[in-house]
């Protein structure tokens, strides 16, 4: 992973269209999203590379549903890392 970018939203809908936006504004690829709180906090992590993460996050932010709680881009995540949230993506597998 070249980069990481998370998105944290207020409901699944204002998630799901945050996602959208991002992947339509730039070359990235959704990776997983974790609900919290019964879907009311939602965060959606995206990779690609880090102008392109910077660019979907920046994007989403501006034109999100709901208000943004947080928001990151981690280029060039630690290994570690990048184990937590490939084990949080290994939950959607046959889920999709």
């Amino acid at each position: 992973m070249k980069a990481l970018g998370f998105i944290e939203v207020s409901g699944v809908v204002a998630a799901v269209d945050a996602l959208d936006v991002m992947c339509k504004s730039s070359n990235v690829e959704f990776v997983t999203w974790e609900r919290k709180l019964g879907g009311r906090m939602v965060t959606v992590i995206v990779t690609g590379t880090v102008s392109d993460v910077t660019e979907a996050v920046e994007c989403a932010k501006r034109n999100a549903q709901a208000p943004v709680m947080a928001s990151n881009v981690i280029p060039n995540p630690h290994d570690e890392t990048v184990r937590m949230v490939k084990l949080s993506a290994s939950r959607l597998v046959g889920k999709l």
